[in-house]
């Protein structure tokens, strides 16, 4: 197989253009709805949280999203009711897959963990994570609790693309996966080897690209959910098996989203309450912040087909909140303040491509020690990432720079295919607070600029914050600004608004990064006291 990225399957590579009409669904009552049926607001997170697998076990909900070249990847969400959710863990620890995952003679760019699957195995009481990695092969990774350690289960030759994984009732292991072409796997007992695979349904040319497999077992019938990217969903049944034959059904097609601007819900899963009601959660193509999820609640028909219900012809915006038990705690928010108190970081930082983990620690702060030389931030080792929250969103960083050395360059970035930031550059003994944009990436991800400055100021001391608020709102190149501060109260733009392109074609959206390079020499080092995600 040819594993270059031009010969790979293209098909979320299409216009992600926001579309109305409606093709399937049941509309709610518009009226007002009664003082006391509290309500939940679409997209139930406004941050970049792709490709989602949803499920339930016991009283908890667990989610998965793709995370191509960040690590660790595959996060795993939690929530109590669906709506609040909180970033619990990572089910791959590290992107051990290549050298280009280490940012180490290549790049890997928009590779890594791609659409993947979450399921959870009573027998043994193990969540199993799977995935396929550059169209090469399929990793299993397990653990007992979300939380992990996560590790390595085991390695399948087969690259089960876009794979949903279905646990049976007989505790049979199922793996849905394929492009057009959709095909079932069976695993062994132990979920290590592939047992038989078959292909099990071609999408007619009518409907054209079907990926993004999830695989469910419901009332005896076998399901697998399916994507038309990027404005579809469709479903295939089975009454004969897991290996068919089936017959398909659109659930949805060109249906008016819940976020202004924004696209068509579509590719994710399904997930029944303990109360019996079922629900979808979708993402929403929403650049320049990314893939929102987004939830609906579904009905099933006589015969046994899902239908989405609707609000005005449309993804609702507003639902009545799922009627769920009572949480037994608050989740943790996904903003906020990060003082690095900890021993180890937060499970909503991710960084660019696996660490250097010699060179930065956490515990009286973050210390980022230089881990590259280079002009080029995209190859920097070391950038650490946090998802922005939408619709707008700051993000101020108190950073102590006396250990930086000449040549050294520490900031704050808006990282993305076309990135800026705003930092400190040390030459001469001399520091200085900087704005630099133009970084920017091709269609291949290489570099074609290393940034260009466009304002700077001296600075004295050895401490500063840096600010950068984002506006991600879709529908158009949203404005991101810089500013910066020497006592942490009154802060001073520094440059004009960075153009936040909203191009889907990178997948991720835009994030918050805190970097440290060298450009002369390693040895320099910052450290970062206090990072604070704020929104209006």
């Amino acid at each position: 197989m040819n594993l270059s990225w031009s010969h790979q399957p293209l098909t979320r590579r299409r216009t992600l253009a926001a579309a109305t009409g409606l093709a399937a669904g049941a509309l709610l009552p518009t009226g007002p709805a009664p003082a006391a049926a509290a309500q939940y607001t679409n997209p139930v997170i406004w941050q970049d949280f792709a490709d989602i697998d949803v499920m339930r076990v016991g009283d908890t909900y667990y989610a998965s999203a793709s995370t191509m070249h960040y690590s660790p990847g595959a996060p795993v969400l939690r929530s109590y009711d669906l709506v609040n959710w909180e970033i619990a863990g990572h089910a791959v620890p590290a992107l051990d897959f290549g050298a280009k995952y280490d940012l180490n003679g290549s790049r890997g760019y928009v590779r890594g963990i791609w659409a993947s699957s979450l399921a959870y195995r009573p027998s043994n009481r193990t969540f199993y994570w799977l995935g396929q990695i550059d169209f090469a092969r399929t990793y299993v990774y397990t653990a007992t609790a979300v939380e992990g350690p996560w590790s390595r289960l085991t390695t399948i030759s087969t690259p089960y693309y876009d794979a949903g994984l279905l646990v049976d009732t007989d505790d049979t292991l199922y793996v849905a996966y394929g492009n057009t072409t959709i095909s079932v796997a069976q695993l062994s007992r132990d979920g290590r080897t592939q047992v038989r695979t078959q292909e099990v349904f071609r999408t007619p040319s009518s409907v054209g690209t079907l990926e993004g497999a999830r695989f469910y077992k419901i009332n005896g019938q076998y399901y697998i959910f399916l994507t038309r990217p990027a404005n579809g969903q469709y479903i295939l049944k089975s009454s004969s098996g897991p290996f068919g034959p089936y017959t398909m059904r659109q659930v949805l097609l060109d249906l008016r989203g819940p976020i202004p601007g924004g696209g068509v819900p579509h590719q994710g899963g399904l997930v029944r309450t303990q109360s019996g009601a079922w629900y979808y959660m979708a993402f929403v193509d929403a650049y320049p912040g990314g893939r929102m999820p987004a939830l609906a609640p579904v009905t099933w028909t006589a015969d046994g087909w899902p239908v989405v219900q609707l609000v005005d012809g449309a993804w609702g915006t507003t639902y009545p909140l799922p009627a769920v038990p009572t949480p037994p705690r608050q989740v943790t928010p996904m903003t906020g303040v990060d003082t690095f108190d900890s021993t180890s970081l937060k499970p909503r930082w991710e960084w660019n491509h696996n660490p250097d983990n010699t060179r930065w620690s956490v515990g009286n702060g973050l210390t980022l020690g230089t881990a590259t030389v280079t002009h080029d931030l995209y190859w920097a080792r070391n950038t650490l990432t946090h998802r922005i929250q939408g619709p707008t969103s700051t993000a101020t960083v108190q950073l102590d720079h006396s250990a930086m050395r000449d040549g050294d360059r520490a900031g704050l970035a808006l990282l993305r295919d076309s990135s800026a930031w705003i930092g400190l550059k040390r030459d001469g003994g001399a520091t200085r607070v900087v704005t630099v944009t133009g970084l920017t990436m091709d269609g291949n991800w290489n570099t074609t600029g290393t940034g260009t400055e466009v304002a700077s100021a001296p600075v004295s001391g050895g401490r500063v914050w840096l600010r950068a608020n984002a506006d991600i709102r879709p529908g158009a190149p949203r404005p991101g600004t810089f500013s910066y501060s020497t006592d942490g109260i009154t802060f001073t733009r520094l440059g004009p608004a960075f153009s936040m392109g909203n191009d889907w074609r990178f997948f991720m959206g835009y994030r918050f990064a805190l970097f440290n390079h060298a450009t002369q020499a390693l040895g320099g080092a910052v450290r970062v006291t206090r990072f604070e995600v704020s929104t209006p």
